[in-house]
């Protein structure tokens, strides 16, 4: 902080320093809203860390409230955790079983390591292969369950988009109207 600071004062950066601050909120914020559609970045996480790094860097002339982080943590927590239940819960609605649900969970951890068909394909595996092999379905419905995997997982990704978009609007809120 007292780095930012004389940066921030100095008569050599002048009033660069708030515009810098701003700069790089701005392009946090830009790279996290890409990241809640592109699944190789973690864009919930970058958005926080944009509003933590404005706060950081502006200290009180920021325009937050400390706990406007803490909603945004807490949003944060919440999209994680649907999307990380989603393909599960898609499972489910679509006829799976508990195996199923189980399958697309798994399916879904081992995808994260083959981004980014394995997002989509890894639910869908793993639900079809645990449905056949422990649940004993036939190829018909276990197929259904895994479709049903893909239309969670896809779900999911569109709450992530939602839970992105709010993000951004509660820290410009906060930043422009509260604080």
């Amino acid at each position: 902080m007292a780095m930012w600071d004389s940066i921030v004062t100095s008569p050599w950066w002048g009033d660069v320093g708030v515009g810098m601050a701003w700069l790089v909120t701005s392009c946090l914020m830009v790279a996290g809203l890409v990241g809640c559609v592109v699944p190789i970045l973690p864009g919930h996480v970058i958005i926080l860390i944009g509003a933590v790094a404005h706060f950081l860097m502006l200290g009180g002339d920021s325009g937050m409230e400390w706990w406007s982080l803490v909603v945004l943590a807490g949003l944060l927590v919440i999209s994680q955790t649907l999307e990380f239940l989603s393909g599960a819960a898609g499972t489910r609605w679509f006829g799976g079983s508990r195996w199923g649900a189980f399958g697309a969970l798994l399916g879904g951890v081992v995808g994260l390591f083959f981004m980014p068909f394995g997002l989509l394909l890894g639910p869908l595996v793993g639900a079809i292969l645990l449905e056949v092999f422990f649940e004993k379905k036939k190829a018909k419905p276990a197929v259904a369950s895994g479709v049903g995997s893909v239309v969670g997982t896809l779900a999911g990704m569109g709450i992530k988009i939602v839970i992105g978009s709010v993000m951004v609007v509660w820290f410009l809120v906060d930043v422009f109207l509260i604080g």
